[in-house]
């Protein structure tokens, strides 16, 4: 009996071992697919029918893992098998501007244009500028056989103002996504056969685990190869509309438009100007502040007195018959008579 239970305990342990080895084999084969590509399904196959098999030990019916053996071989020489793309698979795009008189006209040729080369409107907006000129943006998809005739078309609309146009070839991941799809598909394929067969509670959630990681790989894919298929069937077009400009009309200045530009210049010349005086107010302030404390410290201090020596003033002198009575009029040094 106690032989019984270590055979058994023993088996065990080998189908946990190979059920991680043809996990990680499986893991393997669908990592590297985008170096070696399908070629590597083959192996993943083998190791997750050694993952079967050791899981299942004498449990399982002989047939029913015959049986699997044979569905994941199935899903095995699905991957195996090149993806052939008969074309090139090319996302074209481009832009237009255009100057037009009567832009809702302009717009609805525009929308009949794309409508019939079997295309649609995926995105259409209308709106008006600062100066009140209508202008159109509009989004169109069309068939890659009828771009070019589209994009001259949309330019005769009216001038032609600018004109973008450009091309991007995807052929290779377009082939790539698909044979990363094809091989997740047969990963998945595997996990869910190993399910199947799995007897313990902690292989099932182990194998649900991985199914749901890689069931999303696989539906990442699938949006991503869904996307580049809808950029390379159908080219995107965006026509932009607008009016032209009130001066390009009769190409002359009138007294209105003079006086419209005199009007504008004198109004930026004041919000310069008042510009200006915001930015020297801080100056200004500063500046005030600090003659107002040299007044009110200089009210403050003692006034300091300066005293000069004034020589004594000289004698006055008086002419001779002017000089009145009694009055010396000789001076001193003059010898009597010198006069």
């Amino acid at each position: 009996m106690g032989t019984a239970s270590r055979a058994y305990g023993a088996r065990r342990a080998a189908a946990g071992t190979l059920l991680a080895a043809s996990l990680a084999v499986a893991g393997c084969g669908a990592a590297g697919q985008g170096d070696s590509g399908p070629a590597s399904a083959p192996q993943a196959d083998k190791g997750s029918a050694r993952g079967e098999q050791g899981m299942v030990g004498p449990k399982a019916p002989g047939g029913a893992a015959s049986a699997d053996g044979k569905a994941g071989s199935g899903a095995g020489s699905g991957t195996g098998k090149p993806t052939q793309v008969s074309t090139a698979q090319i996302i074209r795009t481009a832009t237009i501007t255009v100057e037009a008189a009567d832009v809702p006209g302009a717009l609805a040729k525009a929308r009949t244009a794309a409508k019939g080369t079997g295309g649609y409107v995926e995105d259409e907006s209308t709106d008006r500028d600062g100066e009140g000129r209508e202008r159109s943006r509009v989004v169109l998809r069309v068939p890659p056989e009828a771009y070019d005739g589209l994009l001259d078309r949309l330019s005769r609309l009216g001038t032609l103002k600018e004109r973008q146009v450009s091309a991007k070839d995807v052929t290779d991941q377009v082939v790539d996504t698909d044979s990363r799809i094809r091989s997740q598909q047969a990963s998945v394929a595997r996990v869910r056969a190993l399910m199947d067969k799995a007897t313990s509670i902690g292989d099932i959630v182990t194998l649900e685990s991985e199914l749901s990681r890689r069931q999303s790989e696989l539906e990442s894919l699938q949006a991503r190869l869904k996307s580049l298929k809808e950029q390379t069937g159908m080219a995107t077009v965006t026509l932009v509309l607008r009016e032209p400009d009130a001066a390009d009309d009769d190409g002359e200045t009138t007294f209105g438009d003079a006086l419209s530009s005199g009007w504008d210049a004198f109004t930026a010349g004041v919000r310069w100007l008042l510009v200006a005086v915001g930015a020297a107010l801080p100056f200004l302030a500063a500046g005030a502040l600090v003659y107002g404390l040299w007044r009110v410290l200089r009210g403050r201090l003692p006034r300091r007195t300066r005293t000069f020596d004034v020589p004594p003033a000289p004698p006055r002198q008086y002419p001779a018959e002017a000089a009145p009575e009694g009055t010396d009029t000789t001076r001193e040094g003059d010898a009597p008579g010198a006069r």
